[in-house]
Formats: C-alpha cells, structure tokens, sequence
C-alpha cells in the first residue's frame, strides 16, 4: 500500500507542474499581444474620426480605451459582425462638459456611424445632413 504522506507530495508537484506549463502557455501566446495591438490601432483611428467631426482643427480632450478615466464614464472597444464599436467621452476644453460617444466602425477602420450626445448647434446641424453621424443635446 503507498504511504500518503507521499502520494499527497506527488500530487502536489503534480498540480504545480500543470500550473506552472498553462502560464507558460499563457504567457508566451501571441494571440493577445496581436489583438491588442489591433484594438489600440482601431482606438487611433476612432480618435482622428472623432476629431474631424467634433472639433476639426482644435485639440481634444479624450476618455476612450487608451485612456480610460473611470470618473468620467465606461469606456470600451468590442468587435462585432460589422467591425468594430468604441465608446467614450469627450470635451473641447476644461469648461465643456463630458460628450458620450459611441462609434462603430467596419473592418479596415472605416466610419458606419457615430453618435454622440452634445448640444452644439453646428453638431446637430450636421447631423440632418450626415448620415453616418447623429448629435443629440
């Protein structure tokens, strides 16, 4: 009969050397590193949209997936059967309050729509003519 002082050390060992295997696995897949990678180029290319229609040639201040702020609001980036949504805020300047925003993008980065919440005249304006673009105050 085997003592189970022992059998409890083989086990243990047993349990630490598949632990130890599956973070090796984990660690060196490159799957997530590509995929983030991808995300944060999807974010790059949302930021540069998002300027162009919201605030063409002045900065921006920015709460999105590169840059969360968990004061301001819930960000994400998520695919979907289309491409790609982002969410986020922003705001023009320290007396702007925070824009909700979210954005949905095909797969090579291109705009299908983006809606925010901002009560800027030429904003909801431009979205009686844009298709792709909605503003609400």
């Amino acid at each position: 009969m085997i003592n189970h002082r022992y059998m409890k050390w083989v086990v243990a060992c047993g349990i630490g050397l598949i632990l130890a295997l599956l973070a090796f696995q984990r660690a060196t897949d490159p799957l997530p590193t590509r995929q983030k990678a991808i995300e944060e180029a999807v974010v790059v290319e949302s930021r540069q949209l998002l300027a162009s229609y919201v605030s063409p040639g002045s900065e921006l201040q920015l709460v999105d997936p590169l840059s969360p702020d968990r004061k301001v609001g819930k960000v994400y980036i998520w695919p979907n059967d289309k491409g790609w949504e982002v969410s986020g805020h922003y705001r023009r300047n320290d007396r702007d309050p925070w824009h909700p925003y979210l954005m949905q993008l095909d797969r090579s980065s291109s705009l299908l729509s983006l809606a925010v919440k901002d009560g800027n005249d030429r904003l909801i304006g431009m979205s009686a003519t844009d298709e792709k673009f909605s503003a609400v105050p």
